[in-house]
């Protein structure tokens, strides 16, 4: 099997060559692709300008989500790797390490987990590992999982319900030395922290409709329930 990385980007012009860098050096990825989300600076300039990168430039912000969709869309090969497009000390060799569960069929998902980075984002990531965003897994299974484009900053918790759910085998990866800035660095910290808490009610939305006492409440009152994550 074949890999494509996937890299959803919001204005991450600064950052996002960085990543591409690493990944282009990755032994295990065939294919890069950067999904600029609706960006309002020149992420997609940038990730353009690399040779074999495709960039996807979308007009409009759909959330992560929807952009990972966007790009998995896009995607030639079996195995979809998802990375961060901000992140710091990324490796070629964390990144071969995330993808070789799923190549060598020992697990169908793994999930990056930082530590060493720094404290606070090691902290997070120790309390909440399944909402990383760096993962691996097979394109036709995230392809499975319905209204990812409604998910916004819940596709983690998605895509972790999804593998429990259906008895996929996830495996943890540390990412040793690998951190990211926290919003409030990117964004100072009256806009940082409204980002902060937009992302984790965005969370506990998904959380919540795909609970299943939310799912026995919706069929007993006769209420669609096309958005829980599992499969058919």
């Amino acid at each position: 099997m074949k890999v494509t990385a996937v890299i959803p980007a919001y204005n991450e012009e600064n950052r996002v060559g960085a990543v591409i860098d690493v990944v282009k050096r990755c032994s295990m990825v065939n294919q890069i692709i950067v999904v600029s989300d609706g960006s309002t600076d020149k992420t997609a300039e940038v990730a353009s300008s690399y040779d074999g990168v495709m960039a996807l430039k979308l007009v409009r912000n759909l959330g992560k989500g929807g952009a990972m969709l966007e790009g998995v869309k896009h995607a030639d090969f079996e195995v979809i790797v998802f990375l961060d497009a901000d992140l710091i000390g990324l490796l070629p060799e964390h990144v071969d390490a995330l993808i070789a569960p799923v190549l060598d069929k020992t697990a169908g998902m793994s999930i990056g987990v930082f530590k060493g980075g720094r404290k606070c984002t090691d902290w997070a990531q120790f309390i909440t590992p399944y909402i990383s965003g760096q993962r691996a897994l097979l394109k036709e299974d995230f392809l499975s999982i319905p209204n990812l484009q409604n998910a916004r900053y819940g596709v983690e918790v998605a895509l972790g319900q999804h593998a429990r759910e259906n008895g996929i085998a996830i495996k943890m990866v540390t990412f040793r030395g690998v951190t990211h800035p926290m919003k409030e660095e990117k964004l100072g910290i009256f806009r940082g922290s409204f980002a902060r808490s937009k992302m984790y009610w965005e969370i506990a939305k998904l959380i919540f409709r795909t609970s299943p006492r939310t799912i026995r409440l919706k069929r007993k009152l006769g209420i669609a329930t096309e958005d829980r994550i599992s499969r058919p």
